[in-house]
């Protein structure tokens, strides 16, 4: 008896094992993928449990609700064409507000992580069309602009002007854009020939040779990817919530067709607890963190001895020599 239960046992994981990597693994029904512990405590995102380095209870920073002044169209980081105030702070919308008609649905807490613009004192600056600015009456009584009808707010960690640490968090704040839509890279490549072919293939994963952990894996624009200790592969569950993801952004699901120097079966996706959809290599979900500045910077591997950089066979990198 005992043998046939082992050996029902070794299917099981022979099985999950074989589905691990198929780009289908975790984001179909029946996929139970929880924050590791009490998420509440976790995901409160102001200590520095995650490695973040700065401890900084967003309920400190000073001006963040005050008037935007003239908004401006700017490059924002890797994140694309966004609209900033006039001192070049990011502004943000958040995706479980309504445009049409006008609604947040960020009040208390939420509020002090993320405080409303006043409608009062704004003007469009180029590229952005005046006609898209009104506002929204707050529960407090408050007026709050609003670009396209998207209620507007600034973010409390964004310490200066061009910082974009609310970009994706929790899967549904993203910088605003001059139409109202989540910020986007500008295209490239000129005029659409309307051949649908001309465009050069880009790989959205491929490897980076370090001097000091050898080949490790990055992602379309050669940022490192990390994977987290207090994430697990088998059974699958998520660490890094809520806060967590101000510092360490879940990476984005790939085409394994534009992958180079990594086998095609390492790579896969797992629905977050949130709904939003990450890439995993080896089963393990990975990060990009935005303490990395230029491609193939690696400041985030070994973070509190629980973040790595992933090697290209889907292992913890190791400094080598």
């Amino acid at each position: 008896m005992r043998r046939e239960i082992f050996a029902g046992s070794a299917v099981a994981v022979l099985m999950l094992t074989a589905a691990c990597g198929t780009g289908d693994n975790y984001s179909g029904k029946g996929t139970s993928v929880q924050p590791v512990g009490d998420s509440k405590q976790v995901g409160n995102g102001y200590d520095d449990v995650y490695g973040s380095g700065s401890g900084a209870d967003p309920s400190g920073a000073a001006g963040k609700n005050g008037p935007a002044g003239q908004l401006k169209v700017q490059e924002i980081g890797t994140v694309g064409s966004g609209v900033t105030d006039s001192e070049g702070f990011t502004l943000y919308r958040f995706d479980k507000d309504t445009p049409k008609p006008p609604k947040s649905n960020c009040e208390g807490d939420c509020a002090t992580a993320w405080p409303a613009v006043a409608a009062d004192d704004v003007s469009a600056g180029e590229g952005i069309d005046k006609s898209l600015l009104g506002s929204v009456a707050r529960a407090d009584g408050t007026r709050q602009l609003t670009l396209a009808g998207w209620p507007v707010y600034r973010y409390a960690k964004d310490a200066k002007a061009g910082d974009s640490l609310g970009e994706g968090v929790g899967g549904t704040w993203h910088v605003l854009g001059p139409d109202g839509k989540p910020a986007a890279p500008a295209k490239s490549g000129g005029a659409d020939s309307g051949t649908g072919g001309a465009a050069e293939k880009t790989d959205e994963l491929s490897v980076n040779q370090n001097a000091q952990l050898g080949p490790i894996i990055a992602d379309a624009e050669g940022r490192t990817l990390y994977r987290f200790d207090k994430d697990s592969a088998w059974p699958m569950k998520i660490g890094c919530v809520d806060g967590c993801t101000d510092t360490w952004k879940p990476a984005k699901p790939v085409d394994k067709a534009n992958v180079t120097g990594i086998a095609a079966e390492l790579v896969g996706k797992v629905k977050r607890p949130d709904g939003t959809e990450q890439l995993t290599i080896d089963c393990w979900p990975v990060y990009t963190f935005t303490g990395d500045k230029e491609p193939g910077d690696i400041s985030g591997h070994n973070n509190k001895g629980l973040w790595f950089a992933v090697t290209d066979k889907g292992k913890k990198a190791k400094v080598t020599g």
